[in-house]
């Protein structure tokens, strides 16, 4: 079984997509750490990230795993790694290129061949899962996001640029060649701006079992 959730950064798609994953025994897939490690690579290998091709070969040579529930990158667990606002940013733009993309892609399905899972990110209901059993997408308003992510380390930058990050993201991810975020139209929308993260979970469960039953 495959769910697949897409969303704009910030609305609460990795925790629930947890949770959930948890309470049915799903394994999580975040596929934003494929992009974010694909990111890394790049800017600890002093790639410029700017270049294409470059971009394109380092996505190539890279190895991807998961062990334990732990993103691993050329034999290296990087799963604390991949949080920082220079990935923040530069995955964002990384990730609009094709063949980045149909890379991620590739070592993904390669991931789920013979696993239940529960997936997140931007293209998961659209372009990578096209035929997923249950489809949810995730919204809320940009400025409950922004607060939530200044909430998590308000010490990073001023919420005013921590919004402006966000609104930049968003129209990226929008305007993507490939995998642009769009609402799928067999997927259920849940605005989770002024819900609890357990609410939002309590929600995608009952949507699952409604439609397993």
């Amino acid at each position: 079984m495959i769910v697949a959730i897409d969303g704009p950064a910030g609305v609460g798609k990795s925790s629930i997509a947890k949770m959930v994953g948890q309470k049915l025994g799903l394994y999580y897939l975040n596929s934003g750490n494929f992009y974010r490690g694909v990111t890394y690579r790049i800017l600890h290998q002093g790639i410029d990230p700017t270049d294409k091709d470059l971009c394109i070969k380092a996505a190539r040579d890279a190895d991807f795993d998961v062990r334990d529930g732990h993103f691993y990158l050329d034999g290296e667990d990087v799963e604390d790694e991949l949080h920082t606002p220079a990935i923040d940013l530069w995955a964002s733009k990384i990730s609009v290129i094709p063949e980045v993309r149909a890379i991620v892609n590739e070592n993904i399905h390669a991931l789920t061949k013979k696993l239940d899972i529960i997936a997140e990110g931007r293209d998961m209901t659209t372009v990578v899962f096209p035929d997923a059993e249950h489809k949810f997408f995730f919204d809320a308003e940009p400025e409950v996001r922004a607060k939530r992510r200044f909430d998590q380390n308000p010490d990073a930058m001023p919420y005013d640029k921590v919004l402006a990050e966000i609104n930049e993201r968003d129209h990226i991810d929008r305007n993507k060649p490939v995998g642009g975020l769009k609402i799928a139209s067999d997927a259920i929308y849940i605005d989770t701006s002024y819900l609890t993260i357990t609410e939002v979970c309590d929600k995608v469960v009952k949507a699952i079992k409604g439609q397993i039953a």
